[in-house]
């Protein structure tokens, strides 16, 4: 085990004031510019009629895919009702504004202990918010059938597709399923497909009375510039914490005991 520095009485007095200093200042001189940080990444997130100012979020993109099938489209977004994972996102970084707020410039922080649980719980808060627009649900085909999506284009989809959409970093994809139904006296195994971001053609679900498989997949992506921006707020934010994080903890290397 690492032997713990000595520290002299003089070495102690001043580090135990420049310890003050840090938790009466600069503790909240860091957290006015998180705020000042994750209210503008929550603009990003902004309802059109919210009575919020921020971006416009209805955006027409021009989806594209990279390989020999080329397959495009033009599809029109609308704030972020397009998605469950941005406005999880939104509601994360909602979380961490209101746990910072109420530290404000007239709260007095008493030990590193305090400052070391704010920052974890807003660093969860923005980690959560990054892993929702970075790691993609993993659904059956029975639950994005179930998910509605589907049914939002106009005019209506032929019945046999079956349509995803979802945030990966800052692309938004859609893919499409062409399905065609198994007969009931088909010589086929049929085993039921799990969860996954991107199912393969040859992937098997029941639909009400109805054994359905995936024929084609075609998948179709384009950048948004907006979700960009939020990722890079997430990411300076979150170094910011640790920072704070690492200038608390490295006063416990000259005592013994947890000065804070």
């Amino acid at each position: 085990m690492a032997t713990v520095m000595a520290a002299t009485t003089a070495e102690r007095a001043v580090l135990e004031e420049e310890f003050r200093w840090l938790l009466h200042d600069e503790v909240h001189a860091v957290l006015r510019q998180l705020q000042d940080i994750l209210k503008e990444a929550s603009l990003r997130f902004t309802l059109p009629g919210s009575g919020t100012e921020g971006p416009t979020k209805q955006e027409n993109f021009i989806l594209g895919s990279c390989g020999t099938d080329q397959v495009k489209g033009v599809l029109t977004l609308q704030g972020d009702a397009l998605s469950q994972a941005i406005q999880d996102a939104r509601n994360h970084v909602s979380q961490a504004i209101y746990l910072l707020a109420n530290r404000d410039e007239s709260y007095q922080f008493r030990t590193g202990a305090e400052v070391l649980k704010l920052m974890d719980a807003v660093m969860l808060q923005l980690t959560r918010a990054r892993n929702r627009l970075t790691t993609p649900a993993t659904l059956t085909l029975p639950e994005i059938a179930a998910s509605g999506l589907t049914r939002m284009f106009a005019p209506a989809l032929p019945s046999d597709l079956l349509v995803n959409v979802y945030i990966n970093l800052n692309k938004l994809c859609l893919t499409v399923y062409q399905l065609h139904a198994l007969q009931p006296n088909s010589t086929k195994n049929f085993r039921p497909s799990g969860g996954a971001v991107l199912h393969s053609p040859g992937a098997m679900f029941e639909w009400g009375t109805q054994r359905l498989e995936v024929s084609h997949v075609h998948k179709v992506e384009c950048v948004i510039p907006w979700l960009n921006d939020a990722l890079v707020f997430f990411t300076v934010s979150l170094q910011l914490c640790q920072q704070l994080k690492d200038k608390i903890s490295v006063f416990s290397s000259y005592w013994s005991y947890r000065p804070f």
